[in-house]
């Protein structure tokens, strides 16, 4: 049988290329996401600037809910107590403990531009879109997004030695002096005179002296002397003595609640802002790796069974040749499995490589920042490698039991009359899905914006499932007498299309479940992140008045000198950043935390019910009327608000004010809010105006000015990972469709050498064969397109109901559009060409093929 089955795979070698290249893409995608889920729950990134401490003393970089599960990292920097530094280098065991604060600096050149070695190129932040155009760089030590002139390169000069930097010329700053990295001295020496944007201001100091760091920092640092360097302490280096094991002089440092000493590559933690928690990457492993798992058994299923059906002529004679049930049974699984491992392997081979790709795409996409290390060690391939062999086992069981059980009789006659009916439990399990599918999509409209995606998602799955295994169902339902009668009026051709497509439904089947699995998660994704993230812009934005809109780190000076301009009638500082109400215990926001919005004039839309924004100033909020109905607390109470540095702050509540529906937010004085974000500083001005402005803001650089539309820069929707999701999804679907579609194609024309030959035979041509091919990719194409398009809409349409309170998506025609391109780009030509290699042979010898 071994032989037998070794023969087989030299004639049916488009069959199992077929297999063999899904089963590669879907071994080396699961193996990607296992390395995903290991970075995830490793964390590991290696220090730069803070690489000389053997030790790092920092606060949790990961809020932990009181009265809640899981975590949730801080939107900004968690900074420790200063008196900890002399705590520590009092500890026995310690050498030194040193101080190091970041704070935004900048160095420009005469013309204001950012000296070279100095991103200027703004970058979306973690879990945030892209938008806007104003100039911005990446957070070294933070991983957002900064203005420039709002980056974290500012370091007290005692801080040089956590790298260590070292001084190649000049000597150590002191008051209004400056020691730069070699990257952005420039041509400037010792004594010359340099503009630093510090606080959003430009400020000249003189250079001291200029250093070079001794090993690889991707950011070059700005030192001022310690007495310039703002209060406040973000991380401790901690040196042991000689002869002290770091490890254990970490565990037993007497450290306050909410302080963390960090080791090894865990030193990262402390450095780089958002290494805080593994949820959103094993969250994405999980969801990436089971929708591959999903998608490759059904596409691989589809293919074997197709290989499986065509060979039923031959199965049925060895079996009335004397072959047993279990020897021709064993024969398909064989032939199969041989093929699938050899496809597997390789799939293994490219796995890192794929893993790779993905990572750097989700670390340029702002999801994970660059510094974290993508770790794949052997337990993702092995198993990908478990998963994979067992998707591909279970499928070609099926497949040989149908064919080991069929009767010869029963087999020659189904080769020559397909069989097209399905069984009663088939039919059975396919309903049950698609009442699925429903049932989801009618309960997603009453979720929040929150849990919209993640209740309405997998229906667009479910649905798929159901086309999958009604397809040959669906095909012949499709077939209505309006569309048969558009077809056949297209002649002979279209005649015979019509009753391939009856009669063949169970081999058409075949192509119709990539395209419609492939339309449903690509379209269903990419159309419900638009529309969500639309919605939330849409809501944080509305309730904003003003036309005008300047971004970047917006200084004290600034704000007074665009509220003073002549046609502004109201100005507010805009700051954006997220906590937690702690007293009284709010237990609706655990580990996601509150929108926090910092404002400092009148431009606040929505309706206050009680209490006036007037009032707010100093330490005092605004809470949405429903919130402090749950909380039990209205103006004129004090709650203890946990912001996103890990400060608990006192605040009154000064007034009652609504928001957009699932997307309130609490409201803060600018000045409160913005002292405890990283930059210190408010991101934004928004101004009220009756007229144009004329402002030059080449007095403070950074900045950009704009319309509204700039509201939206730096947004975090916390859509980050979600969207990320489902464009890595949609990916895997292009890629699926575009294998399967081309593979399940090949398989079935070329196997239809010899229904070619007998009908050249019987006077059709090349021409009305090759336009009957074409009507039937045609066909199969626009069918696959609407079975998707209608998975897609039941989840599409739910989530837009649930976020936008009507059922109308929101996103870019030209995605659709280009979508449905796609597909005919697939069909069609593979088809044609497919054709003509099956029409290559004289008609006679067509039907004498040993195959097809």
């Amino acid at each position: 049988m071994f032989r037998l089955a070794a023969t087989t795979l030299r004639y049916r070698t488009a069959a199992f290329l077929a297999i063999f290249v899904a089963v590669l893409l879907g071994g080396a995608l699961l193996a990607a996401a296992g390395g995903l889920l290991e970075t995830g729950l490793r964390l590991n990134a290696p220090p730069q600037r803070l690489a000389a401490a053997p030790i790092i003393v920092a606060g949790d970089p990961a809020y932990h809910p009181p009265n809640g599960s899981g975590s949730a990292p801080f939107p900004e920097r968690h900074r420790v107590d200063p008196t900890l530094v002399a705590k520590l280098a009092s500890t026995p065991g310690v050498a030194r403990a040193i101080a190091d604060r970041s704070f935004p600096a900048a160095v420009t050149t005469a013309a204001g531009q950012p000296a070279a070695g100095q991103a200027t190129a703004g970058e979306p932040t973690a879990g945030q879109p892209a938008s806007g155009a104003t100039a911005g760089a990446r957070d070294p030590d933070g991983g957002h997004t900064k203005p420039f002139g709002m980056e974290l390169a500012g370091h007290g000069w005692s801080a040089a030695a956590l790298t260590p930097y070292e001084l190649t010329g000049g000597s150590a700053p002191r008051a209004g002096q400056v020691v730069l990295d070699r990257r952005l001295a420039g041509a400037a020496v010792p004594g010359d005179r340099v503009t630093v944007v510090v606080g959003g201001e430009p400020r000249g100091f003189v250079l001291a002296g200029i250093a070079v760091a001794q090993r690889e920092v991707d950011v070059p640092g700005v030192f001022f002397a310690d007495a310039d360097v703002p209060a406040g302490v973000d991380a401790i280096g901690v040196f042991p003595a000689d002869g002290t094991s770091a490890r254990q002089l970490a565990e037993r440092l007497e450290l306050p609640p909410g302080v963390k000493a960090y080791t090894g590559d865990d030193r990262g933690v402390a450095e780089f802002q958002g290494i805080a928690t593994s949820l959103p990457l094993i969250i994405m492993s999980g969801v990436f790796g089971g929708m591959v798992a999903v998608v490759m058994a059904l596409v691989v299923s589809a293919t074997i069974g197709l290989s499986v059906r065509q060979r039923r002529r031959e199965l049925a004679l060895l079996r009335a040749s004397g072959a047993t049930p279990r020897q021709v049974g064993k024969m398909v699984i064989a032939e199969t499995m041989v093929v699938g491992v050899l496809g597997l392997v390789l799939g293994l081979l490219c796995g890192r490589l794929a893993g790779n790709w993905i990572f750097g795409m989700l670390a340029d996409g702002g999801i994970v920042p660059p510094q974290l290390r993508y770790d794949q060690g052997p337990l993702p391939f092995a198993g990908a490698a478990i998963l994979t062999f067992a998707v591909l086992r279970i499928t070609v069981g099926f497949a040989a039991n149908r064919a080991a059980r069929i009767r010869p009789i029963q087999a020659l006659a189904e080769a020559a009359v397909p069989n097209v009916a399905l069984s009663r439990i088939r039919v059975t399990i396919g309903l049950i899905f698609a009442g699925a599918t429903v049932a989801i999509a009618m309960s997603t409209p009453f979720m929040g914006p929150t849990n919209a995606a993640a209740i309405g998602g997998p229906a667009g799955l479910t649905g798929s499932i159901a086309v999958a295994i009604l397809a040959p169902l669906v095909i012949q339902r499709a077939l209505v007498p309006r569309i048969t009668r558009l077809v056949e009026k297209r002649g002979t051709s279209g005649v015979l299309a019509v009753i391939n497509l009856r009669v063949r439904a169970v081999q058409f089947g075949a192509i119709l479940i990539p395209i419609t699995i492939a339309t449903a998660i690509a379209i269903g994704n990419i159309y419900s992140q638009t529309t969500q993230q639309k919605a939330a812009v849409e809501a944080f934005t509305s309730n904003l008045a003003g036309d005008v809109v300047i971004t970047g780190g917006i200084p004290a000076s600034l704000t007074k000198a665009a509220g003073e301009l002549p046609g502004v009638t109201a100005s507010s500082e805009l700051v954006r950043s997220k906590g937690w109400i702690e007293e009284p215990y709010d237990a609706s926001h655990t580990s996601d935390a509150w929108p926090l919005l910092g404002l400092s004039g009148p431009i606040y839309k929505d309706k206050v019910t009680k209490g006036s924004l007037d009032d707010l100033t100093g330490n005092t909020i605004a809470l949405p009327p429903g919130t402090a109905k749950k909380l039990k607390v209205d103006v004129g109470s004090e709650i203890g608000l946990r912001l996103g540095d890990d400060s608990l702050v006192k605040v009154k509540v000064v007034a009652l004010a609504e928001g957009p529906s699932s997307y309130q937010s609490l409201l803060l004085p600018a000045q409160l809010l913005a002292a405890h974000t990283t930059t210190g500083l408010p991101s934004q001005l928004v101004l009220k105006t009756t007229g144009k402005l004329h402002l030059d803001l080449s007095k403070w650089p950074g900045t950009t000015i704009g319309g509204r539309e700039l509201l939206a820069d730096g947004l975090d929707t916390g859509l980050g990972v979600d969207a990320w999701i489902g464009y890595l999804l949609a990916a895997i679907a292009v890629a699926y469709t575009a294998i399967a579609s081309v593979n399940t194609i090949a398989v079935a024309v070329l196997d239809r050498r010899r229904e070619f030959g007998l009908q050249r035979l019987t006077g059709s041509t090349r021409r009305e064969v090759s336009r009957m091919l074409g009507l039937e990719g045609l066909l199969i194409a626009a069918l696959g397109l609407v079975s998707g398009l209608i998975t897609a809409a039941f989840t599409v349409l739910p989530i837009a109901m649930a976020t936008r309170g009507w059922p109308i998506p929101s996103g870019p025609v030209w995605v659709l559009i280009a979508w449905i391109a796609v597909v005919l780009l697939l069909v069609l030509p593979t088809t044609a060409i497919t054709g003509r290699l099956a029409m290559r042979a004289k008609p006679m010898d067509a039907l004498s093929s040993p195959v097809g």
